[in-house]
């Protein structure tokens, strides 16, 4: 794929060409990738339909080419583009992170509802994000939540990195958002101890052996992705020790597969005074929440 010598090939011509080279490629989704494609290489984004017909540049075409490529080898859609959308955030995203999915967003909005409970809008309050990835958590309560004090944990230097990369682009949120790296309660500060009004995670809970579509188990990092044989050892650690980084007052949310959930709030009743499960927006049970710790911090 290269521009005519005389440069009148158009955006137009080169997306027709895309979309034929997806479809060969066996892209399930060829017509709306390579719209975005095309409209990350020809730098128009939204506005792709007014550039259409402009002729493209060479270093355009070139990107382009690198960016069909990459899809064609099925890597996912959000890592050839370098970035996604995740609630209100434009999110770089890349290899050393999971791709922000919606019932992620299903999560954050959990999340809120139970910081609002506690009177986040008109008080300040703490959260935490363990396991952060991209930041999407993190950063979608901080933006959303003025009042809101965050930290971000993650044990994957990778994965800080690409949370530090979103905070700098995060604005005047960033001011209320610490990102550090350890393994879950143990990057925390001892002194935050019994701080938190909200502990919140999309911690790992695949089975290790369990199949995955091939672009995730191909492409997305493993470590975020698996936590023992049945997939609970994260959701075990975090439920049974986020009371001692709660107020008396507070609230763990969780992300988990349906299978997980009536196994998970047994155990969570062994620690919180109250326990409940939200659904996606499929349906599924995904979010459990977990409120006051019986052995609170």
């Amino acid at each position: 794929m290269s521009p005519a010598p005389d440069g009148t090939v158009t955006w137009r011509e080169l997306l027709g060409e895309t979309v034929e080279r997806l479809r060969a490629a066996g892209i399930e989704h060829a017509e709306s990738d390579a719209r975005r494609i095309v409209a990350e290489a020809s730098g128009a984004g939204s506005d792709l339909p007014l550039v259409l017909s402009d002729p493209a540049t060479q270093g355009g075409v070139a990107r382009l080419d690198r960016m069909v490529a990459r899809r064609s080898e099925g890597e996912p859609l959000q890592y050839v583009l370098g970035s996604w959308g995740f609630r209100s955030l434009d999110l770089m995203v890349d290899r050393r992170v999971l791709i922000p999915r919606p019932e992620t967003e299903v999560v954050v909005e959990v999340a809120l509802g139970e910081l609002d409970r506690l009177g986040a809008r008109d008080v300040p309050t703490r959260v935490v994000d363990l396991g952060t990835g991209s930041g999407a958590i993190a950063l979608s309560i901080a933006t959303e939540r003025v009042r809101t004090e965050v930290w971000a944990t993650d044990r994957s230097e990778d994965a800080v990195a690409v949370a530090r990369a979103n905070l700098a682009g995060a604005g005047r949120a960033a001011r209320r958002v610490t990102v550090v790296a350890g393994s879950w309660f143990d990057a925390l500060p001892g002194h935050l101890r019994g701080s938190f009004h909200l502990v919140v995670s999309n911690p790992p809970y695949v089975p290790e052996g369990a199949e995955l579509p091939e672009e995730v188990a191909r492409w997305e990092p493993a470590d975020a992705l698996y936590a023992g044989p049945d997939g609970t050892d994260a959701l075990r650690e975090l439920v049974e020790g986020a009371g001692a980084w709660l107020v008396a007052e507070g609230v763990l949310v969780c992300e988990l597969s349906p299978a997980q959930a009536p196994a998970m709030v047994d155990l969570a009743l062994e620690h919180f005074a109250e326990v409940r499960v939200e659904a996606d927006l499929t349906g599924r049970d995904r979010v459990l929440v977990a409120r006051t710790p019986l052995t609170a911090g």
